[in-house]
This record gives C-alpha cells, structure tokens and sequence, in this order.
C-alpha cells in the first residue's frame, strides 16, 4: 500500500514505526525533520517529500496535524478523487476533515497510542473498519465507534491513562526509596497493572483484591475516601462539556 503522512509528530511516529515492517511505501513529509529524518534512516521503504509529494506518492493518507493549523495547511494541496484520508487529529471530526480534503474523502478517524509502535494497543475508530483494520488490526485491536458523540466520550476517557501512568510513577518512585532497584520497581509496577487489567473487567479485579484489612483494600478505600472518584468524574464531565 501506498501510505503518505502529513503532520509526523509523536504520534504519527509510532504508528509509522508498528507498520513500517508490513511492505508499505511510505512517504512523510519533510517539515517533521525532527521526527521523519530518523525513520527514514531506519527504514528502507520510508521517504521524505514536501506536503505536496507525499500527497502525490500516496493512496492513503493519514492526517496528523494540529486541528488548527490542518485547514491552512490542506488547503494548499491537490488531492486525488481516489485517495482515502485516516485522520489522527483530535479536535476535527470526521465530517470536518472530510471537507477539508475533497475531493479525496475522510474515511476514517482513529485515536493512536503510543504503543501502537509495538502492536497490542486498543485503536478506537469511526468510519471505514475495513481500510483500518487492514492496515493496523494484525497487531492491534479495533474498536469501531457509532458516531461523533462516542467518539468524544472515547476521547475524554481515554485521557485516564495519563493520570494512571502518573500514579504508577509516583508509587514507583515511593517504592524506589525502599528497594535497592528503583528501575526494577517501576517495571514490576507496569507489569503488575498492565498484565491484570488486560485480562480481567475492573470490577472482577477490585473484588478478587477486596480482601479485608488487605493491602489493596486499605489503599483503595483511602484514596476513594479522598475523593479520588469524584474528581476524575468531574474532571471528565469538564472535559466533554
């Protein structure tokens, strides 16, 4: 497939880097020096050309730009009929890019982590399942959405992972005091936490560590008790008002 990238940031790096190895050509475009120089000298079939050229190399074309800088920027390219546009960026629906980039047409938009770079990653999407799943669902899940509303609520809870990672951090950090390997600590941690949420539902795992007078049921009631819920709720509610 030929797959073009404009707007290469972190992001859109690690999604090149988890297909890179899949017989795409791929081309970016070169005002992401930073980011693109280093993936094309890792990879033989990655390429570097101005915004105009990717366009022209491409069959699909991902969008990772800033909301709103992409209309200035898309504005000044010629897309094809025929080519289909996967849009990275949050702040735009898939109406809106759709419009932004005729007459190729917005066929999907999908929300990239970080570890889509090594697969296993949950990729929430809206629109064509096909053309994504082709391209990312070897290695990753695909979790289609209804419509633009869902995939604003998606988008407002996935930011849980931040402050999830800022807790296993701080724990981390806590622990690295008491034990004489603090890169040891942290790993266990992020090992413990990704390995049981990946098998099972939230509510089976608090229960199965509800033990009373345990550990995790002590810390749990503590920070619930410090308003830990109610704060992330209405932090959401603030997000998706």
């Amino acid at each position: 497939m030929q797959i073009g990238v404009i707007g290469c940031g972190t992001i859109a790096s690690a999604v090149v880097h988890g297909i890179a190895g899949d017989s795409h050509q791929i081309t970016l475009s070169q005002r992401s020096s930073r980011f693109t120089a280093p993936l094309a000298a890792a990879y033989d079939n990655v390429q570097i050309a101005d915004n105009q050229g990717v366009i022209d190399a491409s069959d699909v074309v991902f969008l990772g730009l800033m909301s709103d800088i992409a209309s200035a920027v898309l504005d000044t390219l010629t897309f094809r009929k025929d080519q289909r546009i996967i849009t990275f960026m949050a702040g735009a629906t898939l109406a809106e890019v759709d419009a932004m980039v005729r007459p190729a047409r917005a066929t999907a938009i999908m929300m990239p982590f970080p570890g889509i770079a090594q697969g296993g990653t949950p990729i929430m999407m809206q629109g064509d399942t096909e053309l994504v799943g082709q391209i990312f669902g070897g290695r990753n899940s695909i979790l289609p959405v209804n419509d633009a509303g869902e995939m604003d609520a998606y988008l407002c809870a996935q930011a849980v992972l931040s402050p999830v990672a800022r807790m296993v951090a701080d724990a981390a950090d806590w622990l690295g005091e008491r034990v004489a390997d603090k890169a040891q600590a942290e790993a266990f941690l992020r090992t413990l936490i990704a390995s049981n949420l990946s098998n099972m539902p939230c509510e089976t795992l608090i229960e199965a560590l509800n033990t009373p007078q345990g550990y995790n049921q002590r810390l749990r009631l503590h920070m619930e008790d410090s308003g830990m819920g109610n704060t992330l709720k209405a932090g959401l509610d603030k997000m998706a008002d």
